[in-house]
């Protein structure tokens, strides 16, 4: 296991579903953590993790280059976890490039980010494009970062599988949009894993795409969350030209089912690049969506942990 004891590392978005994994794997090593948030309180719930002075809060907006500043003094290593789906330019770009200055500023001695599969500068997307431009911003401040990029992450807290694991509990009949888009879902605790060792010198100025041990399309990893909570439903594959006129139309408005730039999103794979960097390089073992999604989604079970699921 890496030490990293008495070290002071600065992560911002740390109270977030993947910032709290990346908290306990630092605090289990040795670390000081310093938590950067816009509003401290709402990470209070990982304080007790911690022991006495092990942990520090502090409030920072990524977009105020000033409080970025602020945060980051005296860090040994900083970790950037923040991302957005509105405001895309402002956190995902300008904010990667105040964290970066301000980290290569302070003498931080390594600094890890978050980006995604699929940023592209040239992006149709303005999620992709903002998080290639992000990284080429990071890349410029402070050259020796590793950058990380994620699949969609999966987990208890997740946003994604609980999501569609919702969806399949209450309606008989689901529409699928872009059904044939793979994603190479990957366990957040791995990804967790990956910042810790991309804080060592070997992961210095490299990028890495991390995804899990299975390649699924959207139809078919739905419908493997309904035989994993034990749900017969019917599929239905929205053509291309009815998703694209749902997102057009509908996508601006609150609780739209997708938005423009999320259809922009599914007209790419979202699946580790032949060749890249992945979990391997930095000593990590995928883990599958079957190890640990039965901790969690058996509270979509018609009755729950008593189902039967044969």
């Amino acid at each position: 296991m890496q030490k990293l004891d008495g070290q002071l590392i600065t992560v911002f978005g740390g109270g977030g579903f993947l910032g709290r994994y990346v908290v306990q794997r630092l605090l289990a090593r040795g670390a000081r953590v310093r938590i950067a948030e816009r509003e401290p309180r709402k990470a209070l719930f990982l304080k007790p993790l911690g022991g006495l002075g092990q942990m520090q809060f502090v409030a920072a907006d990524v977009r105020d280059a000033a409080s970025v500043a602020r945060a980051v003094q005296e860090s040994d290593a900083v970790i950037n976890l923040v991302g957005a789906f509105d405001d895309m330019a402002a956190v995902q770009t300008d904010g990667a490039r105040h964290v970066a200055a301000a980290a290569k500023t302070a003498g931080a001695q390594a600094l890890v980010h978050i980006s995604a599969i699929g940023a592209d500068s040239n992006s149709p997307s303005a999620y992709g494009r903002s998080k290639g431009e992000g990284e080429a911003a990071v890349r410029k401040a402070f050259p020796d970062a590793a950058i990380l990029r994620p699949s969609i992450l999966f987990g208890r807290e997740d946003n994604f599988i609980n999501r569609f694991a919702t969806m399949i509990r209450f309606l008989p009949v689901l529409p699928v949009i872009a059904p044939e888009t793979k994603f190479q879902p990957v366990y957040v605790g791995d990804v967790a894993d990956a910042v810790v060792a991309a804080l060592g010198d070997e992961a210095a100025g490299k990028i890495f795409e991390l995804g899990g041990p299975q390649v699924l399309t959207m139809l078919d990893l739905q419908r493997w969350i309904a035989e994993a909570t034990g749900r017969k439903r019917l599929f239905v594959e929205l053509p291309d030209m009815v998703s694209d006129a749902l997102a057009t139309g509908l996508g601006w408005a609150p609780g739209a089912p997708i938005t423009k730039d999320q259809w922009l999103m599914l007209q790419r794979d979202n699946v580790v690049a032949a060749g890249a960097a992945s979990l391997g390089q930095l000593g990590i073992t995928p883990t599958s969506l079957a190890a640990v999604a039965e901790g969690w989604l058996v509270q979509y079970r018609r009755h729950g942990r008593f189902a039967q699921t044969a």
